[in-house]
């Protein structure tokens, strides 16, 4: 379990440091400045008098300030501190920091504060994986400052891209592939690897400076400064006073829904594609990009509250759909791209993401959220302008995801060295296995990614008839989700276990491991009405329900560990999702249930769900269990509580309006969403246990 650290972020840029603010190298460890993938501070470490401080307290100002407060380190409890420091920290494209020293002594100091840096501008996967530069480091010394700088250029590529080149010349202006990081502290002395002040502070006063720290991606030339300005279309006090305001008894909802629009706010970055909206990055501190599922998923669960997100995300998407095929980053024609990097690795080539198409559910996802879009807001013309981009998602749908033409998706990657093994949302290497632990062998065919595409072809149907007005591809699209329906409900169903199959294997063997993806089908509708109680008893069972949330993988079999991230955690997306797909089913009261247990657990977690949390009975631990490696916040961790609102009050838009039909759990007594946004403009949810007053 790694220290406590303080997180901040603001479109493409943020910083992890320790509780005293500081930045300290370590093998494999996610802290530092980082922009746009690569990290442009590796250090960055205050003493006084060469001597580490101690910490007070340090703070989070929603999600791009923070405040650290420190003193002096006295080595005795019987003797108190002379001397504090304040350092407030704010977040754009790079840092400002303001340092603020206190005398609280009755004599004189004569004092060095002393900042120690350096950037190793390691690009994200290099962290990850603990892998070596290519390029070359540099550092001269400013005015006021001093310049540290990576080049590389694509000379020194070493195979990689689809063509054993360069994947992304385009991206390396006239071949040279640059970063600096400029520190600029005004009164300071300064050397290549530390700037000092030197300070006399008479009693009970203080002394204050500013140090700036700015990123670049060519020789001498910053990016524009955000810090003092909003980086996305809308301030953090207008994206919360644009969405849906809440009333309700339960005061740690209130708290949750804050905590989560909050996040979102923080994890919206500009695409380039779409310059003048914002969209959600998947997470901190490994996700800080678009990425094609959990952008999709974290909009579909924010189009009651933030429609912008879906709109933005679906635009981005459809900018970046492949057109061709390249094994190298998995594309094939209308595919939907899986992540979108803009570091070292994946401008060479080393790494696919330039973009990387590893992603079989991402494609009926697009399909999915586009129709969910237009069914809230109405806009018609957006719909139109993706109609190419939907027609090439559905046709790789119905070909090049389908490798066999068994009317399923599967998949294998065409790039066995860096592709991903799993291209579904349970993308570790061993999280679709049978019951004892073995590998399913590719290619696979997942149960969850067959219900998206059968909910996608009738979502597709209806876009068709309605808004493109192709009558006759809407009624072949229906046509083709009941035979699939029908052949999935014959291959994937084990009838002796009462449940779904995880998926078909290469050889198109059942995998009977009873897991959280079977909520799924509830969700995306496949499932027909007599199987819907032995569904639902499976994932209610103590095997599946932690009491904090639906585990991954179900309890009692050989693979299961509530702390192996796929095959036993919990998932507050995952779990989201499986609520909506009961109260699809009008399976309510169970809906409910799993919606206050994640809700409960969010206030352990400081009213933020985060990624994944461990998968142990609630009866046993009496608290939510942290997994170590969690991101937080994270995107879909954060719309989950809007998901789970919306069913909780049975919220659905209508041509000709928004339906309200509540239930209420037991815990809630007033529940009341106020200015929800849609083609009806605004509207309110209002849901109160007894007499309306």
């Amino acid at each position: 379990m790694r220290d406590r650290q303080v997180s901040l972020l603001k479109g493409s840029t943020f910083i992890v440091s320790d509780r005293l603010g500081d930045i300290t190298p370590r093998v494999g460890d996610p802290s530092g400045l980082f922009y746009r993938d690569m990290r442009h501070l590796s250090r960055w470490q205050l003493r006084l008098n060469g001597r580490e401080l101690d910490a007070l307290a340090a703070e989070s100002l929603e999600y791009d300030e923070a405040i650290f407060y420190l003193v002096e380190p006295t080595g005795s409890v019987y003797r108190n501190p002379a001397m504090s420091l304040i350092r407030r920290r704010v977040v754009g494209d790079g840092i400002r920091e303001h340092l603020e020293l206190i005398n609280h002594g009755q004599q004189d100091m004569h004092v060095e504060i002393t900042i120690l840096f350096d950037a190793d501008f390691a690009d994200l996967f290099e962290v990850k994986d603990e892998l070596s530069k290519r390029g070359q480091l540099y550092r001269h010394r400013v005015p006021h400052g001093v310049t540290l700088g990576y080049v590389r250029d694509h000379a020194t590529v070493v195979g990689g891209g689809p063509h054993g080149a360069v994947g992304s010349a385009a991206a390396i202006p006239n071949g040279v592939w640059r970063r600096e990081t400029y520190i600029h502290a005004p009164g300071a002395y300064f050397t290549e690897q530390s700037l000092t002040f030197r300070v006399h502070l008479r009693p009970n006063s203080s002394w204050n400076q500013t140090v700036s720290v700015t990123v670049g991606t060519a020789r001498d030339e910053p990016v524009p400064q955000r810090i003092h300005r909003p980086d996305m279309p809308a301030s953090l006090d207008e994206w919360l006073a644009a969405a849906p305001t809440m009333d309700t008894d339960w005061h740690e909802l209130r708290q949750v829904y804050r905590r989560s629009l909050i996040d979102l706010a923080a994890l919206r970055f500009y695409p380039e594609s779409v310059p003048d909206a914002s969209l959600p990055a998947a997470g901190l501190p490994w996700f800080m990009a678009l990425f094609g599922r959990d952008s999709l998923i974290t909009s579909y669960q924010a189009i009651p509250f933030a429609p912008e997100l879906a709109r933005t995300t679906l635009l981005a998407l459809g900018a970046h759909q492949a057109t061709g095929w390249d094994d190298f980053r998995d594309a094939e024609p209308g595919k939907i791209l899986h992540e979108l990097r803009h570091g070292e690795l994946a401008v060479f080539g080393e790494r696919p993401h330039s973009p990387y198409f590893g992603s079989a559910d991402a494609t009926p996802l697009f399909l999915v959220v586009l129709d969910e879009y237009e069914r809230w807001t109405g806009d018609v013309e957006t719909v139109r302008r993706l109609e190419g981009s939907a027609r090439a998602a559905l046709e790789w749908i119905e070909r090049y995801g389908d490798l066999d033409a068994d009317g399923y998706i599967e998949y294998r990657s065409r790039n066995p060295h860096t592709g991903l093994s799993n291209q579904c949302w349970k993308d570790s290497d061993n999280s679709i296995v049978y019951p004892d632990g073995r590998l399913a062998p590719l290619p696979r065919a997942c149960c969850e990614i067959q219900g998206y595409a059968y909910d996608a072809r009738l979502r597709t149907a209806r876009l068709a008839r309605e808004v493109w007005g192709d009558p006759g591809l809407a009624d072949r699209l229906e046509r083709d989700a009941a035979a699939l329906k029908a052949a999935f409900n014959a291959d994937f169903w084990l009838p002796d276990q009462g449940f779904y199959a995880l998926a078909l294997d290469g050889d198109k063997v059942p995998v009977p491991t009873l897991t959280s993806n079977i909520g799924h089908l509830l969700w995306s509708g496949i499932v027909p009405e007599d199987r819907v109680d032995s569904v639902v008893d499976h994932l209610m069972s103590e095997r599946m329900f932690s009491g904090w949330g639906v585990r991954t993988l179900a309890e009692g079999q050989p693979v299961y560990s509530p702390i192996e991230y796929h095959n036993g955690t919990v998932w507050p997306h995952d779990t989201a999702l499986v609520a909506a797909g009961l109260a699809r089913y009008g399976r309510r009261h169970e809906a409910n249930r799993l919606a206050v247990a994640l809700l409960e657990a969010a206030p352990h977690f400081q009213h933020r769900l985060p990624e994944v949390f461990a998968g142990y009975p609630r009866a046993m631990t009496r608290v939510p269990v942290e997994y170590p490696s969690a991101c937080s916040p994270q995107a879909w961790a954060a719309g989950a509580p809007l998901l789970l609102m919306r069913v909780i009050l049975g919220l659905e838009p209508t041509p000709t309006g928004l339906t309200v039909r509540p239930h209420l759990p037991a815990q809630i007594n007033r529940l009341i969403l106020r200015g929800l946004p849609g083609r009806w403009g605004r509207a309110d949810a209002v849901a109160v246990r007894g007499p309306t007053i």
